[in-house]
């Protein structure tokens, strides 16, 4: 039943949950849960975005951080 406010409950399983509510024809809804990329966050999701964290996080971890050899590091970097 659709309460006072509008509001339908789904149960607790999908709480705090995003759902998309598409009304199909007058009375019929298709209720779908969704999750939402933010705009300024969506390149990350592209797969060259994806292949150079993947790239860089590689790199992190088999090159602790070090002070020494900081020019040889940049030309590495601009290498890319």
């Amino acid at each position: 039943m659709v309460g006072a406010k509008g509001q339908i409950s789904l149960g607790r399983q999908y709480a705090g949950r995003q759902v998309l509510v598409e009304e199909q024809e007058p009375g019929v809804w298709l209720v779908r849960t969704v999750s939402v990329i933010p705009d300024n966050e969506r390149w990350l999701h592209q797969p060259q975005a994806a292949a150079d964290l993947e790239w860089a996080l590689a790199w992190a971890a088999a090159n602790p951080p070090d002070d020494a050899n900081i020019e040889q590091l940049l030309k590495e970097f601009q290498k890319r």
